[in-house]
């Protein structure tokens, strides 16, 4: 399948995943609003969605696929079955713990609302309620990076719309009939998250095939090197994987300092994602294996070309989306979130919150892709430091930049953690001899950002004509800035017919 073909199903399955997301977090908000209640259960809900996403995105693929993809198949079904096998035996001990320590966790994830003995009760109890979804998605993502491997995207692409169609419908029907305080409320749709994670989970099951060409084998777990060295690659994958996630869990526990905060990150947080949901499917789906097998092969300058061709796809993607969500930052949450319990004060803490996230999502985006070159090259322990430093940049910028700017100013802390980590990825592909932006890059580059301001001004200028943003406004604001930014990056050479050829060449 070709590189494009391939991205667009991967990018099809990604937008409709965050489609759906939209709807479920619109729900949220009106069903919940932005309260106690709320906090509580979006602090809870932070830990198994924040697994999700990374393994959703492909946050396992870097550990499985270079290593299968080294094997025979039969040999890479005994493996995968062995390594299926350990990771259900030690989520089943880590599920335990999380039920019995709940109370501690919610603390750690909370630790603002130590004050208010009720509020972090509640944490406690959405946690043990919600947590066991963290077994179906992982164990999902081990079977798409099977499916991946074999060039096999669409089962591991749609899978994921099942977690959030199931909360859309629990959450349609509390809204609908239910009269339960919302405490109850939030409880079900706690409950309900376990739920969907386990369908997901066989419904990826039933997408592998069992028979003759089947890609698992069980076996009673053999604790080969290779097994090892998989489990103990897929703690640093997953942390580089999950980086933005692990920086904005960061700035949700400093948020949980502040009314609401916790909730203004998350729905800010929700927007952001879904321009970085696609890049890091694509990514690590379609990208990551393509680099995997010319790494085998010793070609390493197709490796660096791939590189810079993926990062200027993503440039392409994230410079106009940062644009935007900076500029669209109050119509987006107004129109979005501000109904039911979510009120005009919440949607225009959110939009603060969200404009001062897009900032940083050009770095997370550059970030993903560089990343997947360290992983295809087996350096996990580079893209590990680089997530650390990103979580210190993160921590220390938001503790600095709360107490003037608040829960906005958590979010700024967010952006430089991702600079920081696209910075040190940088610099350890440079010492590798895998850092080379060549005149290509270069010129789009700066073709794509001159592209993006001009859709940037172009929105403020119709923006600041609106008196009042309601859906209608918003759907045309975004389909005229689509349309003004095709213009100019057709009219300034950031794409060309050319680019789609090359991105068409078969892999």
């Amino acid at each position: 399948m070709s590189l494009i073909r391939s991205s667009l199903l991967v990018g099809l399955g990604s937008v409709a995943s965050r489609i759906l997301g939209f709807g479920r977090d619109i729900l949220f908000a009106q069903v919940l609003g932005a309260g106690p209640v709320a906090d509580a259960f979006l602090a809870a809900f932070r830990l198994p969605n924040l697994v999700r996403r990374i393994v959703g995105e492909g946050g396992l693929n870097p550990a499985l696929v270079p290593a299968l993809s080294r094997l025979e198949p039969g040999e890479a079904a005994r493996v995968a079955g062995d390594v299926v096998s350990v990771f259900a035996l030690g989520l089943l001990a880590l599920s335990g713990l999380v039920e019995i320590g709940a109370g501690l966790l919610a603390f750690v994830l909370a630790p603002g609302l130590v004050d208010d003995g009720g509020t972090l009760a509640l944490v406690a109890l959405y946690t043990r309620l919600g947590f066991p979804m963290v077994l179906g998605v992982t164990l999902s993502s081990v079977a798409a990076a099977l499916l991946n491997l074999r060039g096999r995207y669409g089962a591991a692409a749609f899978a994921p719309l099942i977690v959030n169609g199931g909360l859309i419908a629990v959450a349609v029907a509390l809204e609908a009939g239910s009269t339960l305080p919302l405490p109850e409320k939030a409880a079900w749709l706690a409950a309900a998250a376990s739920l969907a994670g386990l369908l997901q989970l066989a419904a990826m099951a039933a997408a592998l095939p069992w028979g003759e060409g089947r890609m698992i084998a069980f076996r009673v777990p053999r604790p080969s090197p290779l097994v090892k060295s998989l489990l103990l690659a897929g703690f640093p994958a997953l942390v580089a994987s999950g980086a933005v996630q692990l920086f904005v869990l960061v700035g949700t526990q400093i948020a949980s300092f502040w009314p609401s905060g916790v909730s203004w990150l998350y729905y800010a947080d929700r927007v952001m994602q879904l321009p970085l949901g696609l890049m890091a499917a694509f990514a690590a789906s379609v990208l990551l294996p393509q680099l995997a097998l010319k790494h085998r092969a010793g070609e390493d300058e197709a490796v660096v070309a791939a590189q810079n061709r993926a990062l200027e796809l993503a440039l392409f993607l994230a410079l106009p989306a940062a644009a935007a969500l900076v500029v669209l930052a109050w119509p987006i949450a107004s129109v979005l979130f501000a109904r039911g319990a979510f009120t005009q004060a919440d949607a225009a803490g959110t939009a603060r919150v969200l404009a001062c996230l897009s900032l940083g999502l050009p770095f997370a985006t550059v970030a993903k892709v560089l990343s997947q070159t360290l992983f295809a090259r087996n350096h996990l322990r580079a893209t590990l430091v680089a997530a650390l430093i990103g979580i210190a940049v993160t921590a220390a910028a938001s503790l600095l930049l709360a107490p003037a700017f608040g829960v906005a100013g958590i979010a700024l802390g967010i952006s430089l953690g991702c600079f920081a980590q696209a910075g040190v990825l940088v610099g350890s592909l440079r010492r590798l001899g895998l850092w080379s932006p060549d005149a290509a890059l270069a010129g789009r580059a700066v073709r794509i950002a001159c592209a993006s301001t001009v859709m940037g001004l172009g929105l403020a200028a119709a923006a600041a004509l609106v008196p009042r943003a309601d859906a209608v406004v918003l759907a045309a604001l975004c389909l005229g800035g689509l349309v003004l930014y095709g213009a100019a990056a057709r009219l300034t050479g950031a794409l060309t017919r050319d680019d789609i050829a090359l991105l068409a060449k078969k892999a």
